[in-house]
């Protein structure tokens, strides 16, 4: 039996063809979760046969408010990624946020995402100048960082590091700050930092986020005292807490929480405190976007993933590749920045296709998750 959420606005058979075809096209061990049908509450229960295995599919709701729908990849789409990594010698691969979106972290600017709400994140110029936007920012962090550090890697970073394992990826960079890939096995570059450090502006030492959280519960034991109460909600739903964010902070609607919030200082020159990561508005590092820039114009074929290239951190790498004829390929749903760029567009879930190529001729490798 196979039980999912039927969407009020597609037939059920519509669905159950869909479904099949993921289903058929996903190899055995490396099945996951099918995600996204924006559903009502009712619940339906179907027979299933499947030739080559077992199956029990479920429906993960919190995750259906993250993951923009889309069809599942055809074997065309498998065969044409296939021939394009095969092709290449010197793979360069970047990732953004729609890769990490079947983790339970929303992307930015799909439907379903970020933007979508009317977020607007914080600019490294309002968290520099305003003590009351450090104060709004790291309360929101704090509040939303217990949930944010449960999201595991899923299948498409796992497949991601498989093929990375066996040399089909040269060099990787990511655009996600949320460390996934290195916990699936990978080592890409991050273009954008990571939230799992804080650096301090003024000398430059850096913690741990681990460590700066202790230090923000000790400063405000009864703020975090109302937060472990309000702690209810599954990963990446919006039960209790607020929408979980890209960058792992919340919305909070109690306004004066973030008025009385406590921010520690650098405990080593009294200096202000900030997550390693790019803002809006900040500049990626010389030396970080040097490395990014070579890789680019040494590759002999780029591959983007769940980016839609706005950002021109990222369009500038795409453009690299382009002016040394690398031939470039597009997995994302809905449109990107490159598409003009592109050879080959797929509209698909990463975590749909990329473990599919572990499957196929020449890349067939075991996964590693």
């Amino acid at each position: 039996m196979v039980s999912f959420m039927q969407h009020a606005s597609r037939p059920s058979v519509a669905i159950m063809r869909g479904l099949k075809g993921a289903i058929r096209t996903v190899p055995t061990g490396f099945l996951p979760e099918i995600y996204g049908f924006s559903c009502n509450s009712r619940v339906v229960s179907v027979p299933f046969r499947c030739s080559f295995m077992r199956v029990s599919v479920k429906y993960n709701h919190s995750l259906a408010k993250t993951v923009p729908y889309s069809d599942p990849p055809s074997s065309k789409d498998v065969n044409q990624l296939h021939e394009f990594i095969d092709r290449s010698r010197k793979l360069m691969v970047l990732t953004g946020a729609g890769i990490s979106t079947e983790s339970g972290i929303p992307d930015y600017r799909s439907p379903n995402g970020a933007y979508s709400t009317g977020f607007k994140p914080i600019t490294h110029q309002q968290f520099v100048r305003s003590t009351n936007f450090r104060r709004r920012y790291w309360a929101r962090s704090y509040a939303g960082w217990k949930k944010f550090v449960q999201s595991q890697p899923n299948t498409a970073h796992y497949a991601l590091a498989s093929l990375e394992n066996v040399g089909r990826v040269n060099f990787m960079v990511t655009q996600n700050v949320d460390r996934l890939h290195h916990r699936a096995g990978s080592n890409p570059l991050e273009l954008h930092g990571t939230v799992y450090t804080v650096i301090c502006l003024d000398c430059g030492s850096s913690i741990s986020r681990e460590l700066f959280q202790e230090q923000l519960k000790a400063a405000n034991p009864k703020w975090a005292a109302e937060i472990e109460k309000l702690d209810g909600g599954p990963t990446g739903s919006d039960e209790n807490l607020g929408v979980q964010r890209p960058d792992a902070d919340v919305e909070i609607d109690k306004k004066f929480w973030e008025e009385e919030f406590d921010i520690p200082e650098c405990q080593d020159c009294g200096g202000v405190l900030k997550p390693d990561v790019v803002f809006f508005g900040d500049n990626v590092p010389k030396e970080r976007a040097d490395k990014a820039i070579k890789g680019a114009r040494e590759c002999d074929a780029f591959l983007v993933l769940g980016s839609s290239v706005m950002t021109m951190s990222a369009f500038r790498l795409a453009r690299a590749a382009h002016e040394v004829n690398a031939p470039i390929a597009i997995v994302s749903i809905g449109d990107t920045r490159a598409d003009d760029l592109a050879s080959l567009k797929i509209t698909a879930r990463c975590g749909e296709i990329l473990p599919r190529l572990l499957d196929v001729g020449c890349l067939a490798v075991p996964s590693i998750s």
